[in-house]
């Protein structure tokens, strides 16, 4: 078992930055790629970025490209997610996600494991 802890959270105007964090425990980390997704209301989980096991390669959803950046900490067991430029439709619960292999990592259907997320607010 994985647990996965996100924070960070809040309210921003839009064009503001927030930086979200995901702690892990249970597992080896670096065992595991790691995810970023997202849920506005009424509409499906979408994938927002990915990270391999070692940080060496990093995946973006087209539309948080040169905005949003992921990275991670095998130390600390943490991975963050930068978002810049926030815009008021990226309002929605992010939440983080682990698996083993890195196949198909924009498919929310393809995680073992998720936290409980954490509200996004972006007002205009």
């Amino acid at each position: 078992q994985v647990q996965l802890v996100e924070s960070g959270g809040g309210l921003v105007q839009a064009g503001g930055s927030l930086r979200l964090s995901c702690a892990a425990s249970g597992r080896t980390f670096n065992d595991y790629v790691m995810g970023w997704f997202r849920q506005a209301p009424g509409k499906e989980r979408a994938f927002v970025t990915a990270i391999s096991w070692s940080g060496g390669s990093t995946y973006y959803a087209d539309s948080v490209k040169g905005r949003f950046t992921i990275s991670r900490d095998n130390a600390k067991n943490t991975v963050y997610l930068q978002m810049d430029s926030l815009k008021p439709e990226e309002t929605a619960v992010y939440y983080c996600a682990a698996k083993k292999f890195l196949a198909s990592h924009w498919l929310p259907a393809t995680y073992d494991y998720w936290g409980q997320g954490t509200q996004v607010t972006v007002s205009s």
